[in-house]
């Protein structure tokens, strides 16, 4: 799996789903980090999107009811949860919205290995998987930040989860073939780390990501 978070227009999706990415991210409803779209475009974008393309909304909601309507309105099926959410929230969303497929956030830095699994041991019956990422202690941002986390923190979670891990945190096209032959996790995830200073994805980082990364899950299906 190989998600491309940070969409700031529909031109960048189809650009991205030209090139095979089924997994598009749009990050709405946050605390630190501005949004590349409103939710009124994300909403338009998303429609435009063939059948085994997916659309994930990154928020950091956490009441269930707040987050089923907001998938509803943006048309969207996957949600990407990076707030401290109860698990009577997320017991409560899975019965009220039992066909969302719920990416629980696991970020390193903000919270050690020990509270991390953890977290693993009490929602992996709740979740579809988890997605790993950086935090940056200077802005309190939990996403997008850039930064490159320690790849021995996210190979345990893999290790110990039921659940498919993907992870995320300041992956470009230079580091992703290490970064997955070292965690091996079920998929890969990149914001920041592929565009050009005006926001917008570089298509030639793009697709080399795109290339190692394919190149990389390969290798380890292989060993």
């Amino acid at each position: 799996m190989i998600q491309i978070a940070g969409v700031v227009d529909q031109q960048e999706a189809d650009d991205l789903i030209s090139l095979g990415i089924q997994w598009l991210g749009f990050p709405l409803r946050l605390p630190v980090n501005v949004e590349d779209l409103s939710e009124a475009e994300t909403a338009e974008v998303i429609q435009t999107f063939p059948e085994n393309v997916h659309a994930v909304l990154i928020t950091y909601q956490n009441q269930a009811e707040d987050i089923k309507q907001f998938c509803q309105e943006m048309g969207a099926k996957t949600i990407q949860l990076h707030g401290d959410i109860s698990i009577q929230e997320l017991e409560k969303l899975k019965a009220i919205a039992p066909t969302l497929t719920l990416f629980k956030s696991l970020v390193t830095g903000k919270n050690s290995l020990e509270e991390l699994l953890q977290t693993i041991k009490e929602t992996e019956h709740l979740v579809d998987a988890y997605i790993t990422d950086s935090y940056n202690p200077k802005t309190g941002a939990t996403g997008a930040t850039g930064l490159v986390h320690d790849w021995s923190i996210s190979k345990a979670l893999v290790e110990a989860s039921s659940k498919p891990v993907i992870l995320a945190g300041g992956l470009n096209a230079e580091n992703v073939y290490d970064a997955i032959i070292t965690v091996k996790p079920a998929g890969v995830d990149t914001h920041t780390g592929i565009e050009d200073s005006d926001g917008r994805k570089n298509l030639e980082q793009t697709k080399k990501f795109i290339q190692e990364s394919r190149r990389a899950f390969q290798a380890i299906q292989t060993d």
